[in-house]
């Protein structure tokens, strides 16, 4: 039988992250979901949707995933 994995997907938007991309910041985020058992699996560029209006704001996608159970 195959492994079955759980995902979990965090939109960070450049406001919510101190207006640049802050490695220390990012390190707590991934520190914090590691701790409950959570890995990395991915880190990519997006632009994330805004709340008002089109367009949207420079962000990052971080993909986490974990055995599921």
């Amino acid at each position: 039988m195959a492994d079955l994995y759980e995902y979990k997907v965090i939109e960070l938007r450049e406001k919510l992250i101190g207006g640049k991309m802050s490695g220390s910041k990012l390190e707590h985020i991934l520190n914090d979901h590691a701790a409950e058992g959570w890995r990395l699996k991915a880190i990519t560029t997006a632009e994330i949707k805004g709340r008002i209006g089109p367009g949207g704001v420079e962000g990052i996608l971080v993909t986490f995933e974990r055995p599921a159970g």
